[in-house]
């Protein structure tokens, strides 16, 4: 009887389970996928969810897609799924129950109220990336400082072009109290020594019948004309906290060291201040083979002089990693030869034509002499090169060449800076 009582509740909690599981599919099915509107998985973290709720709420915001209706209506969706899914609680409820169950639970914005202004998430979520204050009448706001960094890059990402995350730690508005200070609204309360005006008079008596009146900042309030009667327990009445965010840098083919990309309104956040920029400086890094002078690459080549004489076949690789360069050399090389690989060094990004879409490899190629040769060599290099006076290295003859340093038109020593290359 026991047994069976078992088995009957076992059956009973069995088929509930599989009628919370359906009602919950149901649910999610019926609503709006908040995963599918960001783009990211169910199991995404908020720094993915955040991360894409900045990229896509760019790119939708109806500024940027003026008389685009579904522009404006993708960016709602996207106000409204960052807001679901970037609150732990909220993201529970909608992962259990779909949105049917935040509708239940008084939504987002709490009894009933629905989801906050798209904009007040976006301005909030940017640090109020508006030219005026909604709060202070209209006044516009003094811009914050730009941030600079400084991010390291491959040649190889110079040339191919690349998507780079960077990790930076800065200051953003409290999201409990909106930058107010203060643990509710209703902890906000009037200045009693201005009277919420955020001046006082001052007067001073000169003399018998001489009053000097003078107008200056409430000390009592710091000229905002509200006082703070119990603090934000999350940022302690400082309005700003610190919090980590990631940037996405977009490093396009072609691009140079030291070349500026500019964020705005990622810098700093302050509830007086607009934010100003971050600035990134890429900063590239040495190339074991390359060296970039601006849309051209240079290498350096050692040959033997054995090479040198009677020519040579070998490969290079690539900056692009993955093919080779072929150097052939028929006949002598002298130190210091360039050869000019057009149309295979860096993207030119303001060129349309296909020939003048890249830059030229220019090649140095540098003789590896012998540190010493014994008798026996001397008198066999004597009797092959016996008559070399009477050769130029470019095949014309001249009597006068005997002993000149024109013998070629090539340089006699590598340069005192190995990066600097003169170009034939």
């Amino acid at each position: 009887m026991a047994l069976l009582l078992r088995k009957t509740i076992l059956l009973t909690f069995l088929a509930a389970l599989c009628v919370a599981v359906c009602f919950v599919e149901v649910a999610l099915a019926a609503g709006k996928d908040y995963y599918k509107i960001l783009g990211v998985s169910r199991d995404a973290s908020t720094q993915e969810i955040k991360r894409q709720y900045k990229t896509l709420s760019r790119k939708h915001h109806p500024d940027k897609n003026p008389g685009d209706e579904k522009a404006h209506e993708r960016f709602i969706e996207l106000a409204q799924a960052y807001e679901v899914l970037s609150d732990d609680e909220k993201r529970e409820i909608y992962n259990r129950y779909g949105e049917e169950g935040l509708k239940n639970q008084g939504g987002p914005g709490g009894g009933g109220a629905g989801f906050h202004d798209p904009f007040d998430i976006f301005a909030q979520f940017f640090g109020g990336h508006v030219r005026f204050d909604r709060r202070g009448g209209g006044r516009a706001k003094p811009r914050g400082p730009d941030v600079h960094i400084h991010v390291p890059v491959t040649l190889f990402e110079l040339y191919a072009g690349a998507e780079i995350e960077v990790d930076i730690s800065k200051q953003v508005i409290c999201p409990h109290c909106d930058g107010s200070g203060a643990a509710s609204p209703d902890d906000i309360e009037t200045c009693s020594t201005c009277s919420g005006s955020g001046i006082r008079i001052v007067k001073q008596i000169l003399g018998p019948g001489i009053v000097q009146q003078m107008q200056t900042t409430c000390d009592a309030c710091g000229g905002k004309g509200k006082k703070v009667a119990k603090p934000c327990p999350h940022c302690k009445g400082t309005r700003v906290r610190r919090d980590a965010d990631v940037l996405s840098i977009k490093v396009d083919p072609g691009m140079r060291d030291s070349e500026e990309i500019a964020f705005e309104g990622e810098a700093d956040q302050h509830p007086d201040q607009e934010p100003g920029s971050v600035v990134v400086h890429l900063r590239q890094q040495p190339h074991s083979t390359y060296v970039r002078h601006g849309d051209n690459l240079h290498a350096e080549v050692t040959i033997t002089l054995l090479d040198a004489l009677v020519g040579f076949n070998r490969t290079i690789r690539h900056v692009d990693g993955k093919s080779d360069i072929d150097l052939r050399q028929k006949g002598v090389t002298p130190p210091g030869y360039v050869q000019k690989l057009s149309g295979k060094g860096m993207p030119r990004r303001d060129q349309t034509s296909a020939r003048e879409r890249a830059g030229d490899i220019h090649v140095t190629y540098w003789i590896q002499f012998p540190r010493s040769i014994d008798k026996n060599e001397k008198e066999a290099l004597a009797s092959l090169f016996g008559g070399w006076e009477d050769s130029k290295w470019d095949g014309t003859t001249s009597k006068t060449a005997k002993g000149s340093s024109s013998t070629h038109s090539g340089r006699q020593a590598p340069p005192s800076d190995p990066k600097v290359h003169d170009e034939l």
